[in-house]
This record gives structure tokens, sequence and C-alpha cells, in this order.
């Protein structure tokens, strides 16, 4: 299977760059399935139906969140009624929606895509590596499931790499997301799962970490509240990761950053 999984999209630059690549992507790569991390898609802060319903035409067949994941009020009502948008898995029991959850890709594939998100410098949530175990003991990869991902919403690099480690030989692709830029250790690990620790976002990236500068800087230089953070809106850059997976294991046989567009360097499977 060809997999692509699309880093934190934020605000309208990253929709419309979203909008205007994913169905050429999904057409130039012969896509199967793709996950797109939209919690800071309405605005820098949380995600709408509409948005939703916008990146499901364009052609993702999963979106994911994070810690901005209730921040458009709305959302606490839909999201219970649409299983293809998660909010991180390990929430306390009886938050709306569902953290995880298993899709239909083409020829009849089945895909387990698990959300959490990590408790360093996060919300102090449950256990993440409980929950993506619970998940994949009940979705064994090779078994129940042609292919399995999961996103990391996490600060910490260590916590994800950690987790990366955690599920090596049961998911086909580990990614991280939530800080906004893409690392440089794309892999395929020992025991044959695909993993990068951050996609990086969907975004501006003459800003920082795709909001507007001037204010997050004085943020810093003043230690002093300010407006709120506004979304930049130059040429944004699509940041994500591709993986192709072995039809018979499920475990990953390739994986490669991609990034098209805005201030960063253009690159992507070959």
């Amino acid at each position: 299977m060809k997999i692509l999984f699309i880093g934190d999209v934020v605000g309208r630059s990253g929709r419309e760059v979203v909008i205007e690549r994913l169905p050429g992507l999904r057409e130039d790569l012969g896509l199967d399935f793709v996950v797109l991390n939209g919690e800071n898609a309405a605005g820098g802060f949380g995600i709408t139906e509409k948005i939703c319903k916008t990146f499901y035409a364009a052609g993702a067949d999963v979106i994911t969140t994070g810690n901005h994941v209730w921040d458009q009020r709305e959302i606490i009502g839909y999201i219970g009624g649409d299983s293809r948008l998660l909010r991180p898995d390990n929430y306390p029991r009886g938050a709306p929606g569902r953290g995880a959850g298993v899709y239909e890709a083409p020829r009849g594939k089945k895909v387990l895509v698990v959300h959490v998100m990590c408790r360093l410098f996060m919300n102090a949530l449950d256990d993440p590596f409980a929950c993506v175990d619970d998940a994949l003991r009940k979705y064994p990869l090779g078994g129940a499931v042609d292919a399995a991902v999961i996103d990391i919403h996490g600060e910490a690099t260590s916590e994800k790499m950690a987790m990366g480690h955690f599920v090596d030989g049961r998911a086909s692709l580990a990614v991280g997301s939530h800080t906004h830029v893409p690392t440089a250790d794309a892999q395929v690990l020992p025991g044959g799962t695909a993993y990068q620790t951050d996609a990086g976002m969907c975004g501006d990236y003459d800003s920082v970490i795709g909001m507007e500068k001037a204010d997050a800087i004085l943020r810093f230089t003043r230690k002093m509240p300010t407006e709120r953070l506004k979304p930049a809106m130059g040429p944004a850059t699509l940041c994500a990761v591709y993986c192709e997976t072995d039809d018979k294991t499920g475990l990953a046989v390739r994986v490669s950053p991609l990034r098209l567009g805005g201030r960063l360097a253009e690159t992507g499977p070959a």
C-alpha cells in the first residue's frame, strides 16, 4: 500500500496548499490512503465541520487533531458523528469522539489509524503507550488489518522516538506531529515500521511555527501577553511523510519525507 501522512495544517495558507496539491498527489503517487492532521486548520486553532468536509473532498481519508481539538466549540457536537475525525485516543473516558478506527482502502484493504497525545510538556492525559498497545493488540498488523498508522502528537522528540521503537514491527508508519518543523530522520526501523519524529506543518514557514512573527517574538522578548496569535498568510509548504508497505506483512518497505511549495526545499519520493 502507498500511504501519505500530512503534517499539521495551519490556517488558510495551509488549507489552500493541501486543497491545491492533494488531489494531484493522490493521482501521481497512486496513494491508497491519506491521513491528515488538521488541528490548527481553523485560523490556527482547532477545526470545523466545514473544513473537515473540504479536506475529505480534496482526498483525505482520516483527519487527526491534538491538543487544539476543542478550540472551535462547534466540533464538540460534531465529532461524535464523524468516524473519520479523531481526537487523541488517550483522552479520559467520556470525552466526545474516538481516537482510533479501522478504515477501508482500495482493494478491500483495512487500515488502522491510532492517534495519541504525548505527556511530556503537554496536558496530563492517560498513558499513550498503554493506549497504543491496546489498539495494536486488538487489531494486529498482518491479521485484522493490512496497515497501521500512528499519529504521535507530542512536544518532546524523546517521547515520540520512544513510541516509534515501542511499536516497531507492529505498525506500518509511526509519525510525529505538533512541533510544526519537519525532522530529518525518516527511516524504516529495524522491525519494519516507518518512522519520522515530526512531519512538519502545512503552512507559511516565514513565521514562528506558522504564526505571524511580530507578536510571537514579543511574547519571548517582553514576556507580556499579546493579542491571540494569527496564522502567517504567505505561500505555504505542504509537509508530509510517504510510506510504502509490503502487502503480505503490512510493514514498511520505503519511507520518504515530502515537501512541496513555499520556502522549504522541495523533496519527495522519486
